[in-house]
């Protein structure tokens, strides 16, 4: 019989549960609202032809690398960042090499580092799941190949300066600094410009969530011209199909149904984050689409809260399992009305079972 290699069949599982997801979906950290309108109008005039032909990403990614400031043999489309961040391990990690992540974090970088043989070394977090630069940088030895740092970071909304981002990458030359940029649109940070100073970073970007796309599955690579290009080699030439294709162009056109839904969402964090301190519940302040609060001090309490929303139609995202957030659950923000909807709903559920014992603010 054949059997899939040992490395293969021990790599932890990734089993989002989007199965049954009835109701207002606030547990993914999706776009609330959808795509624009300009999308759906692209999708309307897609033909047989459009269809049957083998997708060529090349003129779109002129176009994205344009809208981006950035070269255009700087920048790789993907399907979604999980491929860019999949190419990447690919690319760097072997045998006997070494990765880091920030615990907690995306699972998925540990997942496709293992894939790709490396040894994963977590590093966990500061206080407050401040970014832990100096912890980083000492843990760094001559099998280190590859870092990757969501900013912000999932699931805490917490975020690495650019000063700590580059003091890292400019002391580790020779290792690749992944910057996870999944959520920029929300905080307006980026670290493109520091490809220049530090060739050896690599920037990512979505469509999944501020441009609504997540079906459509469409990530890009941003990272020097000469390290893309041979990472372009280890590439499927089509990786990303048609429709995503046709669609993109539609979506980063329309920046002002963009701006607009981030302007709503950045109101209903702020909505919040006011609820959650009057209430003497425990959270971090977010710079992402999402806010991390803590229910309770034990998993039991999260996942109590967690059902008793589902129960009045709203999702939110259990994180207990990860590093530091026992008893937190995570809730994707979007319009003002949804967040009306949200916050009548979690004082129901605080008033219907004992949860925030012990998570007041400190």
């Amino acid at each position: 019989m054949i059997r899939t290699r040992e490395l293969i069949r021990a790599l932890p599982s990734y089993h989002p549960p989007l199965a049954g997801r009835a109701g207002l979906r606030l547990d993914f950290n999706e776009n609330t609202v959808g795509c624009s309108p300009r999308v759906l109008e692209r999708l309307r005039h897609l033909t047989v032809e459009d269809l049957a032909r083998y997708p060529e990403r090349h003129a779109v990614e002129e176009k994205l690398a344009e809208f981006l400031g950035v070269g255009a043999g700087e920048l790789l489309l993907t399907n979604g960042v999980d491929e860019a961040i999949h190419l990447l391990c690919e690319a760097f990690l072997g045998a006997d090499d070494e990765a880091l992540i920030i615990a907690p974090t995306y699972s998925m970088y540990r997942i496709y580092m293992m894939a790709a043989g490396a040894q994963v070394r977590e590093i966990r977090s500061g206080p407050d799941f401040q970014f832990p630069v100096n912890q980083l940088g000492e843990s760094i030895t001559d099998r280190t190949k590859l870092i990757a740092i969501a900013n912000p970071n999932n699931p805490t909304g917490t975020m690495a300066t650019l000063d700590e981002l580059r003091e890292l990458a400019s002391s580790v030359p020779s290792v690749a600094v992944l910057v996870d940029e999944a959520y920029f649109e929300f905080c307006g940070q980026t670290a493109l410009a520091l490809r220049r100073e530090c060739p050896n970073i690599f920037v990512t970007r979505t469509f999944s969530k501020a441009y609504g796309l997540a079906g459509l599955r469409v990530g890009a690579l941003i990272g020097d011209r000469d390290h893309t290009s041979s990472i372009r080699l280890a590439c499927s030439p089509y990786n990303v199909n048609a429709v995503a294709l046709a669609c993109l162009p539609a979506a980063i056109e329309d920046g002002e149904y963009v701006g607009q839904y981030v302007n709503d969402v950045l109101q209903s964090r702020t909505c919040l984050e006011r609820f959650l301190r009057e209430q003497g519940i425990q959270f971090w302040p977010s710079q992402a689409n999402f806010v991390l609060f803590r229910v309770g001090p034990t998993r039991e309490d999260a996942k109590a809260f967690a059902e008793c929303m589902r129960k009045s139609g709203i999702l939110v995202r259990d994180r207990s399992s990860d590093y530091g957030c026992e008893g937190c659950v995570r809730v994707t923000l979007g319009t003002r009305e949804q967040t009306d909807r949200l916050l009548d709903a979690m004082q129901q559920a605080m008033a219907a079972i004992p949860l925030h014992q012990g998570a007041a603010r400190k």
